[in-house]
């Protein structure tokens, strides 16, 4: 079984609690035995996965098989070209390279509903949306990436995994995928 979640704000990665006030994937009625293929932080949004099936998690989310994943962040200031290319041709972070990347400034900017909590805001400094894609997901990259040229994330959601899309998911539901889906997912 596999399945999409649309993980709120808030919500750990895991099924058990970790002593902070975030909820847990325990309060949102999943099917015995399933856990989560990867992360998002507690305070990322957007498409987590769950499964029963051993092997998916390498599957899917190991760099080697180039799943491509999809954030949106809404970044602090308007980033120029410049900076966006510098996110795509890969950083060094923590004494690490990332992978090259695709990032792009979203247009339209797309329209999100209010997170609870809300984001940071100040009237003088302005936000925007840019999409990344990336087929690698080390702890807080984005969050990392983004901070490194200077447009810190305010908010960061996952959207797409493979060709998966998260779609009209609404925060806090899941579904089981259909065959069609998962071969949207593992690139059959």
């Amino acid at each position: 079984m596999l399945i999409a979640f649309n993980k709120p704000c808030g919500v750990l990665s895991r099924f058990t609690p970790d002593g902070s006030p975030n909820r847990t994937l325990a309060e949102f009625g999943f099917p015995r035995d399933v856990y989560p293929l990867g992360r998002l932080d507690a305070d990322s949004e957007g498409l987590l996965l769950l499964s029963d099936e051993p092997g998916l998690n390498q599957a899917l989310l190991h760099p080697r098989h180039a799943h491509q994943r999809e954030y949106w962040a809404q970044v602090e200031r308007i980033p120029v070209p410049a900076a966006l290319l510098k996110l795509g041709q890969g950083l060094a972070l923590q004494a690490r390279q990332t992978l090259p990347c695709r990032a792009w400034m979203l247009d339209p900017q797309p329209e999100v509903a209010p997170r609870d909590p809300p984001i940071r805001f100040r009237k003088t400094v302005p936000t925007c949306w840019i999409g990344l894609e990336l087929s690698e997901g080390k702890n807080r990259q984005v969050r990392r990436m983004t901070a490194a040229i200077g447009h810190p994330t305010l908010r960061l959601i996952r959207v797409r995994i493979g060709h998966f899309e998260l779609r009209d998911l609404p925060p806090g539901a899941w579904k089981i995928l259909t065959a069609s889906e998962r071969n949207l997912l593992l690139g059959r």
